[in-house]
């Protein structure tokens, strides 16, 4: 059976979504701190990996909303090869669009702070990571329900990693 991984990558975290090719639904994970080192990142979506046995890697792309690459596409872009080439795993890209505004959709609201006053920033911190993760589930299932011919096309880009030579 497949494992597939769904990443939904932003500036400070990484949103993380599983998935089994057999037809189940992509779950939402966990999310990570993104690293300035692209090492840190690959080290630990590495442990992820092999700790459950993926077979594959889904990362959002946030195209612009005409479909083109825009500068943070092309930031995605660049972090995808560099995790492909030390993870040496396929990966593959998945239309992102609008998943974070669905996710914060599916979640409801934030929840108000002590009294209802504002929420804390570590309130804050804990619903980003929620939508990070949720976002992931959904750009993982959309690729899912497009293999399968359920959803929408989107974009679809692989990325093959380097041999091991």
């Amino acid at each position: 059976m497949t494992r597939l991984l769904g990443i939904d990558l932003g500036e400070r975290r990484i949103g993380v979504a599983i998935a089994d090719g057999d037809g189940s639904p992509a779950r939402p994970h966990s999310t990570l701190k993104r690293a300035a080192n692209p090492d840190l990142d690959a080290a630990a979506l590495g442990a992820l990996i092999v700790a459950n046995q993926i077979d594959e890697v889904i990362v959002g792309l946030p195209l612009e909303a005409s479909g083109s690459d825009g500068p943070q596409a092309a930031i995605t872009r660049a972090w995808a090869r560099a995790m492909a080439e030390r993870l040496k795993v396929p990966l593959t890209f998945r239309d992102e669009r609008l998943t974070s505004h669905v996710a914060e959709g599916r979640l409801g609201p934030m929840k108000r702070g002590r009294s209802g006053g504002p929420p804390s920033k570590t309130q804050r911190d804990a619903y980003r990571a929620r939508v990070d993760r949720e976002a992931a589930a959904i750009i993982l299932q959309d690729e899912l329900d497009a293999r399968t011919g359920v959803g929408t096309a989107g974009h679809r880009a692989t990325v093959r990693p380097v041999d091991d030579r």
